[in-house]
């Protein structure tokens, strides 16, 4: 948030996923607005019970939360199968509260397959309920849900727009990788980008980076004029298992309608 622009009137996350950085953005008074949006559907769904039917929301993972007592696998396993079958968002809360490290994956059908963390119970209904209520008075009547391609979203920015974009990365977009329902080509990402920039539209991108000296994936194009930042995200878990000791780099891309912000540069330099 240190390199948003002042004042933002509406915050936009095209890959909204778990909206980290606009409810961070909204608890600090950082924009006015918010615009969310995922190709996810049932995500996007989720995110709208969350915001506009709070309390239904949260009635129906408690009354998950407790009919699993004594028979967690199993009854996991279940909600699953009707999740798949329904998008219900009260099923996939309770999948997200109780999955192997809070991590979605799908099969080659678009179907939820992650199993379930055997050693916990998921997130008490009590602090899942104050959660909700908090994200729901942050974000209610200020807020746009869609759930469309990306490149519509562009299409949509307004000046008065700040993007941050997290994309699936360059590593996983032609891999089949499971934590992503579709992967975001290439090309087109580029091609996004250059419009956001032949309009003047201030943004945000999170993509790629490195473990070590293994750098993941091409760097952008010189020719967007970007500002890359490194961000330390710590000892890569990867490399831990492989009995190396790496740390992974995330970068962060800054436009050029916001590399004119040089102070705010400089201090991370």
């Amino acid at each position: 948030m240190q390199f948003f622009p002042e004042p933002v009137y509406r915050l936009v996350e095209p890959f909204a996923g778990s909206a980290a950085v606009t409810i961070a953005a909204a608890s600090h008074g950082r924009a006015a607005r918010f615009l969310l949006n995922d190709i996810n559907t049932p995500l996007m769904n989720l995110w709208r019970a969350i915001i506009h039917e709070p309390q239904a929301i949260a009635d129906g993972y408690e009354r998950l939360w407790h009919a699993q007592k004594g028979r967690e696998k199993e009854f996991y396993k279940e909600v699953r199968d009707r999740f798949n079958e329904t998008g219900r968002p009260d099923f996939f809360l309770y999948l997200l509260a109780r999955c192997v490290k809070a991590s979605v994956r799908y099969n080659a059908r678009g179907e939820f397959n992650q199993s379930p963390d055997n050693r916990r119970r998921g997130r008490h209904p009590r602090q899942m309920r104050e959660d909700i209520y908090a994200v729901s008075r942050l974000l209610r009547d200020r807020v746009e849900l869609s759930s469309v391609d990306y490149t519509q979203i562009v299409q949509k920015a307004s000046r008065n727009d700040l993007f941050y974009l997290d994309p699936p990365y360059q590593g996983v977009c032609h891999s089949g990788d499971p934590r992503y329902l579709m992967g975001v080509e290439f090309g087109e990402l580029i091609e996004a980008l250059s419009t956001l920039n032949q309009r003047g539209i201030p943004y945000l991108l999170s993509y790629d980076g490195r473990t070590g000296s293994k750098t993941h994936g091409q760097y952008l194009p010189a020719e967007l004029g970007l500002h890359r930042i490194e961000i330390n995200a710590g000892r890569s878990a990867q490399a831990t298992l492989l009995g190396k000791k790496e740390t992974t780099y995330e970068s962060l891309y800054l436009a050029p309608a916001l590399v004119g912000k040089k102070d705010k540069i400089s201090q991370t330099m």
